[in-house]
Parts: structure tokens; sequence; C-alpha cells
């Protein structure tokens, strides 16, 4: 059966073009899949079809989307460079770049990290979360940058999955967000789950949700931002970024959580949410090893810090 997803435009969505904003709230989908949906019929405003992307979004405009019914996914190697950190024959930890997304879905059924991954290791990757998640044992948004660890058999993935059912797992990201934050550090402890204005976000809510605990310290301040570092308690879906837009400081770069549109991203030319996946720890799954790993901050992230550096805000 089609899929129904419905959005109510927000301020903050207001006067953004709507192929932008779907594209914003449909992080696994590609461009031309969204492009796809409006030849198609398959998306609605106020209960009437729009074939019209580059219609402005207008507050309080109801949006429905008819997303075709999916074939059925498969994974298929393909030859796609890898930024390999560590590896050996029970795990491997890769640097994400921004802009890949970890798996196929509808929409991007190729050039994933899975993709990537089928090709360099073959038959060796662990099987418990299907044919189309190999060895994933947690993941990153597309446009987030950063460190995963991948499982290599069933063994090694039964015990990183406890790890982090268990919170022992570290993640540290690194973040620029919107506003100065006052305090030096702080905890925020509010449970997540689905937007229920937004079916395709999630949000601080006490319906249908999980504890999520998000641990942060300010790093520098920055006129307008704050670059900040967050360590994740919990691991929910989007969850430094729920949390951040929670306490008013959005990430700079998220259309989906912080501003659809400001000018200070276009000046500072960022193409996506500020988050960078940083420090990844945890206990080898064979040796019993605690093993630590950063990534540095890759040069989009640090052509921003260095603009906000220079006052050019």
């Amino acid at each position: 059966m089609p899929q129904r997803v419905e959005i109510d435009i927000t301020e903050e969505m207001s006067g953004t073009r709507l192929d932008l904003v779907l594209s914003a709230a449909l992080e696994d989908f590609s461009r031309s899949f969204i492009q796809k949906l409006f030849a198609q019929d398959g998306v609605m405003v106020n209960g009437s079809v729009c074939r019209e992307k580059k219609r402005k979004a207008e507050t309080g405009d109801k949006i429905s989307l008819r997303i075709p019914e999916p074939r059925r996914l498969s994974a298929e190697a393909e030859d796609i460079p890898l930024d390999i950190v560590y590896e050996d024959e029970s795990v491997l930890v890769v640097d994400k770049p921004a802009g890949m997304v970890v798996h196929p879905a509808a929409g991007n059924a190729s050039g994933t990290l899975v993709n990537a991954l089928l090709h360099h290791c073959g038959e060796n990757l662990s099987s418990i979360n299907g044919v189309i998640r190999p060895g994933i044992v947690h993941r990153i948004d597309k446009d987030t940058s950063g460190l995963l660890m991948v499982a290599k058999n069933d063994k090694a993935h039964g015990a990183l999955s406890q790890q982090l059912a268990a919170h022992t797992i570290t993640r540290r990201y690194r973040a620029i967000v919107y506003n100065n934050i006052k305090d030096g550090e702080g905890t925020i402890d509010a449970p997540i789950g689905r937007d229920p204005k937004n079916r395709l976000r999630n949000a601080v809510t006490d319906i249908h949700s999980k504890n999520a605990v998000t641990h942060y310290k300010v790093l520098e301040r920055l006129g307008q931002f704050t670059f900040i570092e967050a360590a994740l308690e919990t691991g929910r879906t989007h969850q430094i970024r729920v949390h951040m837009a929670y306490i008013k400081h959005p990430l700079l770069g998220d259309a989906l959580y912080g501003p659809a549109k400001h000018k200070a991203a276009d000046k500072l030319h960022v193409k996506r949410q500020m988050l960078h996946a940083g420090v990844l720890g945890f206990t080898h799954p064979v040796t019993q090893a605690y093993m630590e790993f950063e990534s540095p901050l890759p040069e989009d992230f640090r052509k921003v810090l260095r603009l906000l550096g220079s006052g050019v805000l």
C-alpha cells in the first residue's frame, strides 16, 4: 500500500520552496525522488494536487504526500571509496562523509555506505539487520559526517548492540548551534518520539516516546553561534538535533529542526547540518580491550568555524 505522510508548514518553513521543504523533511529520499512525487500527483497542498515544486510554502499549509509502495530492496556491491579508520576480522570503523546515506532505502537504492561495504568486505558482514543493512549496528544521518562501527559477523554485532543498549559506547559529536549558550555545560534529559504535527520529524514528547539523554559542553562562543561538543547517553533518531532545537539552540544548517531559511547560513555557504561524529569508543567484542577513535573535522566544518572566528557575521 502507498504510504501517506502529512506535514504542517510552520512559521520557520514559510517562504521556502516546497521541494526544498520536502527534501529537508524526507532525508532518506533523493531530490530526484521528490521531483517525481510532484510529477506523479503525489503532493497535495490543502487538499489539492500540487505540481508546482517551486511554490512557496505558507504558514498553516497542510501538505499530504502519497509515497508509492517501495519495491523490494536489495543491496548490491559498488566500488565506492571508503575512509577506513580501523579494521580486523570482527569490526570495522569507517569515517563517513556528509551526503552519504548509510543503507539503501526507497529513493536511495545505491551509492550508500552499505553498497561500499559489500564491495570491500564481500560476505564478511553480519546478517542480523537483514539484506539491506548488513553489518550496520548503528547509523548517523545522511548529512552528518563522522565515525561508524560496522560488525563483520553476528557475534560481534550482538556484542556491540549490547554495549549500545547498556549505554557504554562512547559517542561524542561536534556541532555548531544557533545563539549563545550561556552555561558552559549541561544535560538534556527529555523523551523523544514522533512529532505529532509532522510524522517525518521527531520531537520531545510524552506520547509514545523513549527516554533520551544528551550531555553538552561549550567549546567556543562565536557571536550568533556556539561551537559545542555533545555526548550521547542514549541513541534516538536525530537525538542531538531534536534536543538542541528543544532548548532553542538548533544546529546551524538543519532545515528540518531549525530555520528552513536563514541569511547567516546562506552567507556561510552552509549546505548541511553542522554535526560531526568525532569520537567513537567501544569494547572490542573479541579481545575485550577498550578502543577509541577520533575523526578530524571535515573541511566544510572547519571553513565555517574560520569564517565565524574571523567575525564575518
